[in-house]
């Protein structure tokens, strides 16, 4: 069996923590091939680890990309830099597994767009939600009609940003801490939320947001809630909070009403899905928590090979990018935004102007 080639832009927690488990257990499928980090000498410890050649690894992703013979790269950098970057990789005609979100911006997430058109390698935004086993199986029980005709949902979510940062976490880094990108937090997590919204119910019509300003970095908003209305008539509640956490259980967690029942998952990782129904009955369903990195990079490699088509694609995570974008947007104006419909415009302007 054929392995990709695969060189690592970024070395960091991201790496070795998300990544670096999933590429162990795909070991048939892939190898690392070259690694690049701002800090070289991260870079060389895991390189000792893995026993990968000194000459092979770099501070420099330019001179990555020159020198190497790379069949994709796998990109886990801070926000700001994820479009810069992701741009030399599919410039060098180089597969890509970029994280999200792809840009910090719409205009750099539309540049990629256009980008991506000229050059149509395979790109895959590594957004793990949409790979969740508990998330799509969600969305399998609903096409199957499991509680009937889906009305509307409750999806909660809630962190102690400012304790997590004294932990080793995620939230520990300091361009977290103190963002140049917008929406802080909210864009780098909650866009997780939306993608596993988007990709149950599938395309938004609507958002109506308000939010509670704060004089915290990490995130202008210590609370955002948002009325979310999709093309196919579902309507719920998406609150995003900062500043806590639930300290009663059951979790409110993601509930979803149809005229036959109640689906409700407490927590991404906790293994079942309740479903109880109006005449008395229930049942539990469980999935296979913690799987979704191996998923997203097992379908990247199958992409790659071409069994299968890529499921997260830059058009996908556009459409992802933007509903964050539109919320924050909706509490600045105080107005419901417009999501996919406005997407859609924008992809035909993007195609107009290649054809010119």
């Amino acid at each position: 069996m054929k392995k990709i080639r695969l060189g690592v832009i970024g070395a960091g927690m991201a790496w070795e923590r998300l990544h670096w488990p999933a590429i162990q257990e795909l070991g048939d499928k892939y190898e690392i091939a070259a690694l690049c980090n701002r800090t070289r000498d991260k870079a060389l410890d895991f390189a000792r680890k893995i026993n990968l050649d000194e000459s092979k690894v770099y501070d420099d992703y330019n001179e990555m990309l020159k020198n190497e013979e790379l069949d994709a790269v796998d990109l886990l950098v801070p926000i700001t830099e994820n479009y810069d970057i992701a741009a030399a990789i599919v410039n060098a005609k180089i597969n890509l597994i970029a994280e999200k979100p792809m840009a910090a911006t719409m205009k750099g997430a539309e540049k990629l767009l256009e980008l991506h058109r000229k050059h149509p390698v395979h790109m895959m935004v590594a957004e793990n939600y949409r790979y969740d086993e508990g998330i799509n199986k969600i969305r399998e029980l609903l096409k199957q009609g499991k509680i009937g005709d889906t009305a509307y949902f409750i999806y909660n979510q809630s962190v102690d940003f400012e304790e997590e940062m004294k932990k080793d976490s995620f939230a520990a880094k300091e361009w977290r801490q103190h963002p140049e990108y917008p929406g802080g937090t909210f864009l780098d997590a909650a866009i997780h939320d939306l993608a596993a919204l988007r990709h149950i119910f599938g395309a938004a019509k609507q958002v109506y947001a308000m939010g509670s300003p704060q004089e915290e970095d990490f995130c202008p908003y210590r609370v955002i809630n948002t009325q979310i209305e999709f093309q196919n008539g579902v309507i719920g509640h998406y609150s995003y909070y900062t500043d806590g956490k639930e300290t009663q259980k059951p979790l409110i967690g993601l509930r979803i009403f149809g005229n036959n029942g109640e689906l409700y998952l407490e927590e991404k990782n906790c293994g079942i899905i309740n479903i109880s129904y109006y005449n008395g009955h229930s049942e539990q369903i469980p999935y296979q928590a913690g799987r979704s990195y191996y998923n997203e990079l097992l379908n990247f490699y199958n992409a790659m090979m071409g069994y299968e088509e890529i499921s997260v694609t830059p058009e996908i995570e556009y459409g992802d990018l933007k509903m964050a974008f539109d919320i924050l947007k909706s509490i600045e104006n105080n107005l419901p935004i417009k999501v996919d419909a406005e997407t859609e415009n924008t992809f035909k302007m993007i195609d107009d102007t290649l054809k010119v």
